[in-house]
């Protein structure tokens, strides 16, 4: 069975740094434009089926050519991996500090 992807754009709030995150209009916000991090909530993109529910940190970024930046994040409760493209609006600080972290 193939990956699934349920388009999910909503509002949130972070709950690493507290800021109240808009949906992002044009794709799904999947991460904090503030901070970057985002939650262990999804099997597949948009499922809301994963149980562990724990803090993705940010502890990467690569260049993907079809995608442009991919944020890396780990869990940190379960230590899954999970990799997400960067937003237009996300903290370009932040990204690029992550770049020289991988």
């Amino acid at each position: 069975m193939g990956r699934k992807f349920t388009e999910i754009d909503e509002a949130f709030v972070c709950e690493h740094c507290g800021e109240k995150v808009e949906p992002l209009g044009y794709s799904c916000r999947n991460h904090c434009p503030k901070c970057l991090y985002s939650k262990h909530v999804d099997k597949n993109p948009g499922d809301r089926e994963e149980e562990c529910k724990g803090l993705l940190e940010p502890i990467g970024v690569e260049l993907d050519s079809k995608k442009g930046y991919v944020i890396i994040f780990r869990c940190q409760k379960c230590g899954a991996i999970r990799r997400n493209k960067a937003a237009k609006d996300d903290n370009i600080d932040l990204l690029i500090s992550l770049t020289a972290r991988h």
